[in-house]
């Protein structure tokens, strides 16, 4: 897109015309602002509304003439040109976070199978003593042996063997309630 072009986009004129000194910049250091976008993003469009966002933004809040205004102008393309990769970085994270969540959401018999062995993990814990079902409970919630001997007022020595036994106990409850097994 040339600078002219930019300069008379409708909202430059709709506001009237541009102060001379700001259209001699704008003139002056597009093409090189746009270059640094586009170095940065590899996309001709994306640069240029780049340029022409960092434009604006220096338009608003700086005279024209100032003597930092070319350095200004570098300096901010290239940050929005960091940004707006970032930002796409960012897109595409989500994008895939929501991917995998449709993807998960789009099995319903992998979801049903799931709710089915949880069903049957409950109803064979149910169906164990509460003491032994506990231990079962407690260790796989990520208690170690000392946290889940504590919690039940029993020796740690006897940890070890009281879950080989739960474990087994679980097996056979599972077993039995499962008529498919």
């Amino acid at each position: 897109m040339e600078a002219s072009a930019v300069v008379s986009r409708p909202a430059a004129a709709a506001a009237g015309a541009l102060a001379p000194a700001f259209e001699r910049l704008f003139v002056r250091e597009y093409g090189r602002v746009a270059g640094i976008a586009y170095r940065v993003l590899g996309d001709r469009a994306e640069a240029e509304d780049v340029a022409q966002d960092v434009f604006v933004a220096f338009y608003r809040k700086h005279d024209a003439e100032a003597s930092y205004a070319p350095a200004w102008l570098y300096k901010a393309a290239a940050h929005a040109a960091l940004n707006v990769i970032r930002g796409l970085k960012r897109r595409e994270r989500r994008d895939e976070i929501a991917a995998r969540e449709m993807e998960r959401i789009a099995d319903p018999e992998r979801d049903a199978i799931a709710a089915e062995e949880r069903a049957e993990v409950r109803a064979a814990l149910a169906r164990l003593p509460e003491r032994t079902a506990t231990l079962l409970v407690l260790r796989h919630s990520g208690l170690t042996y000392g946290e889940v001997a504590a919690a039940l007022g029993i020796g740690i020595d006897q940890i070890g063997t009281r879950l080989r036994r739960a474990q087994d106990a679980f097996k056979k409850e599972v077993l039995r309630g499962s008529p498919e097994r």
